[in-house]
């Protein structure tokens, strides 16, 4: 963060558990439960929040759905700016089971310019068939670039174009907490 920004936190660890139990919740109920349902997690926060409503699914209907892990790195129509010259990091996709016919649902921490899940589908797209793809975020930020809309969101926030959200995880982080930060 800069030094000249001031914060303000929107969620804490409870905001942040009860978002992921309304998400998922959402999830089960838009579904009609479980059937077919595949939860794939785009790296890095979307791979924690996607297990943790993994769990909340399970909690919910008895069952644990498939889980998979995403690196659209490479997919990215953006990589050269945003790299320079320094190589990008590059994780491990791991979707060990079939999304042919499937409903997926994409899991991300912030959905802002829709960048992020454009490259996401493509690299699906390059795995699988599914029967339906479906989008959760825990943070709704607007701004889009490209017409892409969650169907899943904890908390929409809007925002102008100076302003960051953050989102810490504990599993990367070692803490819950989604930050505004005001750049001043």
């Amino acid at each position: 963060m800069d030094i000249g920004a001031t914060k303000k936190q929107i969620l804490n660890e409870d905001g942040i558990q009860r978002a992921i139990a309304r998400i998922a919740h959402e999830i089960v109920e838009q579904n009609a439960g479980v059937a077919d349902l595949v939860l794939v997690g785009i790296h890095r926060r979307g791979v924690p929040l996607a297990g943790r409503i993994l769990a909340a699914v399970a909690e919910i209907e008895g069952v644990r759905v498939p889980m998979g892990v995403l690196d659209i790195t490479y997919y990215r129509d953006d990589l050269s700016t945003i790299s320079g010259n320094v190589l990008p990091v590059i994780r491990e996709t791991a979707v060990r089971f079939p999304i042919d016919d499937k409903i997926v649902v994409l899991v991300d921490d912030v959905l802002y310019t829709g960048r992020t899940i454009r490259a996401a589908l493509d690299a699906l797209m390059d795995i699988g068939r599914p029967k339906k793809i479906q989008l959760a975020a825990l943070v709704d930020r607007g701004h889009r670039e490209l017409p892409i809309q969650a169907d899943f969101v904890g908390r929409v926030l809007p925002t102008s174009c100076r302003e960051t959200v953050s989102v810490c995880l504990r599993e990367i982080d070692n803490r819950d907490e989604v930050v505004l930060s005001i750049e001043t």
